[in-house]
């Protein structure tokens, strides 16, 4: 089982009018105070993980490239002085193309970095201009030569389905994307979301139609050069899926630092008293992590809706239903590069064989800002497995999700509605696995809605 470290630094220079994630617009940041706190995020995690292995590092924001290097260097050392670190541990920060240093990139490479993610979000002027980027294409460019002299693995963020956008005018973008050399393509569908500046402009989002056309249509585009759909929203070169985010759609264990950063973990070797502290159940439920989520594509049509949804009922319910929706759909089809993670989707021996006899499945905890934790029941931690694992083009491992969770797949799924979405083509299930079809990312926080008990 793989361990990830997630480290967010909310702070950014100016935000995006599409930006709805939590981040903080400040020029001076106290780095060195901010460090030292987290620092202490990182004592307080390891005396629950300090037999973890740690398989990846992640610097998430908000804007981390703005994190002087020494600083990243700094926490890079202290995690690997407090855990043991896998030899080949992938260590990503996300980057904006512009700087106010010259050779951001490099300096990055010497701090420790080793996969590097450019938040480019489109190809020609007048896009980036609309998307409130503070970079032109120019050097947008430079970013992209400079990434690729530095670092051996890297990603590019671009967002699509912008109003008025074409198929045409999306095609060529691709095409340049593809062209770049670069590993791997993280795509994201623009949405209006309340509270952003483009939702106060009254800006409208292309309409479904248009995008469930543009995302079927960068898959195919995409494969045909070598580049596979492994995730929603993700595509890589083979061997080059995000590994870091792979432990969130799989269900491994990971720890969140920072304003806003979630962590979910299970640990047995802990010896002290656990002070288990209130847990903001909106945010633990389903915001599993804070730098990558997508929005949707579109929502079923009303011809596939069974009469009774599973989000009928108490409040709760319509809320939990609301926060699926706002944070997963996408994802893809079947691909070479899914077999480069076999081994780490194979369930391990996570189950303890107690006095009486009876498997103990692991306990696993939900972790907040600031050190907050809460253990999760069985039925949390199914619903999480269910929320990311269909997020993948490889779907979910039935045999894995019980060893996660205690719970057997098919008992927890409404089966009724199970069926029904596989008979429409939405669902492709087998005894082994559930995995969307390639119509059925299209509305994946529907089916997921529409699965849940």
């Amino acid at each position: 089982m793989g361990f990830g470290v997630y480290i967010h630094w909310p702070f950014c220079l100016s935000k995006c009018p599409y930006c709805d994630f939590y981040k903080e617009v400040r020029k001076n940041v106290p780095q060195d105070e901010i460090i030292a706190g987290y620092k202490r995020e990182l004592d307080f995690y390891y005396q629950y993980t300090s037999d973890k292995v740690v398989s990846s590092v992640f610097f998430g924001g908000g804007t981390p490239s703005l994190i002087k290097p020494e600083n990243i260097a700094a926490l890079i050392d202290y995690i690997a002085g407090r855990w043991k670190t896998a030899p080949d541990c992938e260590i990503s920060l996300e980057a904006n193309p512009n700087s106010d240093y010259p050779q951001m990139f490099a300096d990055l490479r010497r701090a420790g970095i080793n996969r590097l993610s450019l938040g480019v979000q489109a190809l020609n002027e007048a896009d980036l201009r609309f998307l409130g980027r503070t970079h032109n294409l120019a050097q947008a460019y430079q970013a992209i030569d400079e990434v690729l002299q530095n670092f051996d693995n890297h990603s590019l963020d671009l967002i699509y389905a912008r109003p008025q956008q074409k198929l045409s005018d999306w095609e060529k973008e691709l095409e340049q994307a593809a062209s770049f050399g670069l590993r791997h393509l993280s795509l994201y569908q623009l949405t209006i979301e309340e509270g952003t500046v483009f939702a106060r402009k009254g800006i409208k989002a292309l309409d479904d139609e248009a995008a469930g056309e543009m995302y079927l249509f960068t898959e195919d585009y995409l494969a045909d050069k070598g580049i596979y759909k492994y995730e929603v929203s993700n595509y890589a070169r083979f061997g080059f899926a995000s590994r870091h985010n792979l432990l969130y759609w799989t269900g491994q264990d990971y720890i969140g630092i920072g304003p806003s950063a979630h962590g979910r973990f299970c640990f047995s070797g802990f010896k002290g008293n656990l002070e288990q502290k209130p847990r903001d159940r909106k945010i633990s439920r389903t915001s599993l992590y804070a730098e990558n989520f997508s929005p949707l594509v579109s929502t079923l049509s009303s011809a596939l809706k069974p009469e009774k949804s599973c989000i009928e009922g108490e409040p709760e319910q319509k809320r939990r239903d609301k926060e699926i929706s706002r944070t997963s759909l996408y994802a893809e089809n079947f691909s070479p590069l899914v077999s480069t993670l076999s081994s780490a989707l194979k369930p391990e021996k996570t189950c303890q064989e107690g006095n009486s006899g009876q498997l103990q499945y692991p306990i696993y905890y939900a972790s907040t800002y600031n050190c907050q934790l809460e253990e999760l029941s069985q039925t949390e931690k199914a619903e999480e497995l269910l929320l990311m694992g269909l997020r993948l083009v490889d779907g979910i491992d039935k045999r894995r999700f019980k060893a996660c969770c205690g719970l057997d797949f098919d008992g927890f799924v409404n089966q009724e509605r199970l069926k029904y979405l596989c008979s429409a083509g939405l669902l492709v299930d087998t005894p082994e696995k559930l995995r969307a079809a390639r119509e059925g990312f299209l509305v994946l926080n529907e089916l997921i809605g529409q699965l849940c008990p």
